[in-house]
């Protein structure tokens, strides 16, 4: 059983995203969480299939982290807006296992 608390969505886990308080908004919280860990999954799978070149204006190393800075921002910014969809389902499935 999944529950908020096992998630471990920790400032440690994932910066930038608040540790999930109690009741209804943590749960909701550790959804967000968990559907921006997702998105930065998906977006960097993505990355790695693409035909990016070796020819990057500023290096591989510092486009690589400009890069996971722009997909870690563009997830926590599309899983608070709800855009996606997951993190309210997550959060509805945590709600009926905690009830």
């Amino acid at each position: 059983m999944i529950s908020a608390g096992s998630l471990g969505l920790g400032p440690v886990a994932s910066p930038g995203v608040k540790a999930p308080g109690d009741g209804a908004k943590g749960m909701r919280e550790a959804a967000q969480g968990v559907e921006a860990m997702f998105l930065r999954q998906l977006l960097s799978a993505a990355r790695a299939g693409s035909l990016a070149g070796e020819d990057d204006i500023f290096g591989s190393s510092s486009q690589d982290t400009f890069t996971e800075m722009r997909d870690a921002r563009f997830a926590e910014i599309a899983a608070q807006s709800g855009a996606i969809g997951l993190s309210q389902m997550l959060a509805k499935s945590l709600a009926k296992e905690g009830s």
